[in-house]
């Protein structure tokens, strides 16, 4: 990585497309459209979009960039990135258009297929969380001294699983059912990684689409204070990839839950 970036100007960044993001966000209506894939876009995606686009490029001009609302980078050409940004301008639209402040900016940058600076900014709640490879994590609440944040221990504690507020599948729920003793909780966007960065939480089961600008910052976070995403077979989870959907995954404190058991049961009534 670039010796001279330091990842607070990563944060100031992805600061100022959320106080882009807050003057829509007071507006009293809301309006947005529907994509290709029927998911929401609003003036704020693409306000928070355009602002993150140009700060990276006067910040780091040989980098290309990645993000959601880009037109499509073809993988022809992609496939030649050793190292880029990966950017989510408002992750948790719907969220967004809910007014319950469970959304964020997420700002990547990608070497070698592999998150090693992430930041995730929530604005509507003030709260940053951020990792680099070799650096740690840390949280950072309004303007006070960030702190740096590790995973916790599900076995000392009752065992605590975050869900998707709004993307609940049948695969999770059966998933659930095999375990017996645990504390839901539900969050929007990438904030569910979060709390397991931070040790509020211990497993998070995303069994349903999602695509990479979606997890790769969070992911960076969560590696870096000591937990894991893996896809279902156990992989860390890569990016760059031809499709950029990702697989079903699991985020873990550490040591990790030991889900893979009680997923191949659950799988397997799924498909009977």
């Amino acid at each position: 990585m670039n010796n001279q970036l330091k990842v607070e100007e990563i944060v100031n960044i992805a600061r100022e497309a959320g106080r882009a993001i807050l003057e829509i966000y007071k507006q009293e209506n809301l309006e947005f459209t529907l994509k290709d894939d029927v998911s929401p876009l609003t003036r704020a995606d693409m306000a928070s979009h355009h602002l993150i686009i140009d700060a990276l490029r006067r910040l780091t001009p040989d980098l290309p960039v990645l993000s959601e609302e880009s037109g499509a980078i073809f993988y022809e050409e992609r496939r030649k990135w050793s190292a880029y940004w990966l950017v989510d301008p408002l992750d948790g639209t719907k969220e967004f258009l809910r007014r319950n402040g469970e959304f964020t900016v997420n700002i990547a940058r990608i070497e070698n297929g592999c998150p090693v600076l992430g930041v995730v900014h929530a604005p509507a709640i003030e709260v940053t969380y951020y990792g680099e490879v070799n650096k740690g994590a840390h949280k950072q609440v309004q303007n006070r001294k960030p702190v740096p944040i590790q995973v916790s221990d599900y076995r000392t504690q009752k065992l605590k699983i975050v869900i998707s507020r709004l993307h609940a599948v049948d695969a999770v729920e059966n998933l659930l059912k095999k375990i017996n003793d645990y504390e839901c909780m539900n969050m929007g966007s990438s904030l569910k990684f979060c709390l397991i960065a931070e040790g509020a939480a211990h497993l998070y089961p995303r069994l349903g689409p999602t695509m990479e600008w979606d997890t790769a910052a969070a992911q960076c976070v969560v590696e870096c204070a000591g937990g894991s995403v893996t896809d279902l077979d156990g992989n860390v989870l890569r990016y760059n990839k031809a499709d950029l959907l990702n697989p079903g995954f699991m985020v873990c404190g550490f040591p990790p839950y030991p889900w893979q058991s009680l997923m191949n049961v659950s799988m397997e009534k799924q498909s009977e």
